[in-house]
């Protein structure tokens, strides 16, 4: 059995707003939205970084004018397609004076291999010590934890074979992320992942769905659900001795569909309820 000493505890000041991917960016943008209101609205300086991306002008263009029309008060785009331009100052400037930082999609493993130990990042870890907020989506959500997803297969069952895991950025650290999640059928890769880590929480997040971290409570906001699987208290898994393409077993795991407006605590591995409106057969049986 994982021990709870894993669990995931951010305690630091800022926010973090994990997306699916494929949020909304022409109609209400509820997600993106949020991300801007808690990086100070109007007066917000956004740094969006397209490391993850193969296409960093289209892709940062696209979020320049999202967030330019949402009333973003200065918007800049931080491109590093290798590790020397994570030296770059006016970059650093721009880290240094953003409000919130946003990643875009594209390959987790790029983000990694321009960022990671760089003078960018602790910048960005400085940044977020002191309160600011962090976003990603798709890539730039998977990358999120200490140890992260870099690829694998979608609609399988969970094997040792199906995930290829990797050092993250580490601005969640003990869980586990993975994107796109019900759309792509990521159910089995999930579980492989967290029985392949030390954490003990996992995170699928949906398309146009986005959790807000915030502290040791999340909130999902967005148009689809998130799935959290806990496996602090699982009774059973076949792990030791298994061959990497031989079927996972786990037993005793909990799972969770949070869908917008449910909350989560990551330090005692409950739902918050006490907030939520309870309709239908369900709420005539608890009066």
């Amino acid at each position: 059995m994982k021990s709870r000493d894993n669990m995931a505890s951010n305690e630091v000041q800022g926010k973090l707003l994990i997306i699916g991917g494929a949020e909304d960016k022409e109609g209400d943008c509820k997600i993106l939205r949020e991300f801007l209101r808690c990086a100070g609205g109007t007066k917000a300086r956004i740094a969006i970084m397209t490391a993850a991306t193969s296409l960093p002008g289209e892709v940062g263009d696209n979020y320049i004018r999202v967030f330019e029309r949402l009333g973003a008060e200065d918007v800049r785009v931080v491109d590093t397609q290798k590790p020397e331009d994570a030296n770059n100052r006016d970059y650093l400037e721009a880290i240094e004076q953003a409000t919130g930082i946003f990643f875009t999609g594209g390959e987790q493993a790029r983000i990694i291999s321009c960022l990671k130990d760089t003078i960018l990042d602790a910048a960005m870890h400085k940044r977020f010590s002191e309160g600011i907020i962090i976003g990603g989506t798709s890539a730039g959500a998977a990358m999120m934890p200490d140890v992260m997803i870099i690829e694998g297969d979608s609609e399988t069952n969970p094997r040792v074979d199906v995930v290829a895991m990797g050092s993250g950025m580490g601005f969640l650290p003990g869980v586990v992320i993975d994107q796109h999640f019900a759309q792509r059928g990521r159910l089995g890769r999930l579980v492989s992942a967290l029985l392949l880590q030390p954490a003990v929480l996992g995170f699928g997040i949906d398309e146009n769905t986005a959790i807000l971290v915030h502290g040791d409570e999340l909130e999902v906001i967005g148009e689809n659900s998130v799935t959290v699987i806990d496996s602090s208290e699982q009774l059973h898994d076949n792990l030791e001795g298994l061959l990497k393409d031989e079927a996972l077993a786990i037993c005793g795991a909990k799972l969770h569909i949070l869908p917008h407006g449910y909350r989560f605590n990551l330090k005692t591995h409950q739902p918050v309820l006490h907030n939520v409106a309870i309709t239908g057969e369900r709420e005539r049986a608890i009066a």
